[in-house]
């Protein structure tokens, strides 16, 4: 009986969303009439399926490249991120709405990946956007991923806020101490599939890794969730995985470059790497080099805290990142293990 009315009331909210959703759009046909004009003097066709109101977004735009055809000619790096500072020169960052670039007829957005769960209709998981949005100083040069076939019409619509009570690790060790290796941390492996999901947002694993050479001491970290998590690109399904890389100089106390990357694995990929960790490509043959799309980096002097700041939001209310950084669980995850534990024994 409960699964019924659940089905019913799940039923009955998505009818609301989508008639809330026709409601929008035929509210908004004035405007949809004068970005369409607009898009085809850029080259971008748009059609009647096109537009989209999402609840945690507002009414979208939707084509292939549409973001960078309205953007116009920009130096993509190498790895494909873009210069902040440039698009920031045609957009300015929002005010009011991290993560976007507004324009007078039309808001750029940052990558689908910095949105809870890593899906497009979702809102930013806190609280990365916003720290990457607001963080400046001298020397630093950003750079950012863009929401390439999606863009925002409704300019001066709300924005669409949501609480959360996730915040970074109490971590301020010596670097240069650490020694080079390999960490890998799981859940408790007594926990059941749903309180994995609750508890440390569906993450497998956290693998980090530290070497050094030169003077440069190299970490890289890599968050795998559990097989659920699943997204699809170019009609291809994949397990997405969070990375992350940063480079700490010895002589100078800080870091000098940090970025972040989503590697997509194929099921087998996935399967070969989940158990493994960053010395896999030297000791197995099949050398398993996922599909990658850098989605930030951050060129000049990072303090410390900073930067640990920055991996705790990236691996968004993921706990095996506060429990690298501090040694324990957050308080609240560490009473939630008990209780399950104690309620299973009992």
């Amino acid at each position: 009986m409960a699964d019924q009315e659940y089905d019913k009331m799940m039923a009955r909210y998505l009818a609301d969303m989508e008639k809330q959703s026709r409601e929008q759009l035929a509210a908004a046909t004035d405007l949809i009439a004068k970005f369409t004009a607009l898009a085809a003097s850029k080259g971008v066709i748009l059609g009647a399926n096109s537009f989209e109101y999402i609840q945690t977004i507002g009414i979208v735009a939707k084509a292939p490249g549409i973001a960078r055809a309205l953007l116009g000619p920009i130096r993509a790096e190498r790895d494909g991120v873009l210069p902040f500072n440039q698009i920031a020169s045609r957009f300015a960052p929002s005010l009011h709405y991290e993560g976007c670039f507004a324009g007078p007829d039309y808001i750029l957005m940052a990558h689908p990946c910095y949105r809870r769960g890593m899906h497009p209709v979702n809102n930013w998981a806190p609280r990365f956007i916003d720290l990457f949005w607001r963080f400046d100083g001298p020397g630093i040069e950003k750079y950012i991923a863009l929401d390439e076939d999606r863009v925002r019409i409704d300019v001066g619509g709300l924005g669409y806020f949501e609480a959360d009570t996730w915040y970074g690790a109490p971590f301020d060790e010596d670097i240069g101490r650490i020694k080079p290796g390999i960490v890998k941390l799981r859940p408790p492996m007594d926990l059941e599939a749903r309180h994995v999901s609750i508890f440390f947002a569906n993450a497998y694993c956290l693998d980090i890794k530290w070497s050094e050479s030169n003077g440069i001491k190299s970490f890289q970290a890599l968050e795998m969730k559990t097989e659920d998590i699943r997204i699809k690109v170019d009609g291809q399904q994949y397990f997405p995985a969070r990375y992350l890389h940063a480079e700490f100089d010895l002589a100078t106390n800080c870091f000098r470059h940090f970025d972040g990357a989503i590697q997509l694995f194929t099921e087998e990929e996935y399967v070969q790497r989940r158990d493994s960790d960053f010395n896999m490509t030297m000791k197995n043959a099949a050398h398993i080099k996922a599909r990658s799309s850098k989605v930030f980096k951050i060129n000049g002097p990072l303090r410390t805290k900073d930067w640990v700041e920055f991996c705790c939001h990236f691996y968004i209310a993921n706990p095996l990142t506060f429990e690298y950084f501090s040694g324990e669980y957050p308080k609240h995850i560490t009473e939630a293990l008990e209780k399950i534990k104690g309620h299973a024994e009992t």
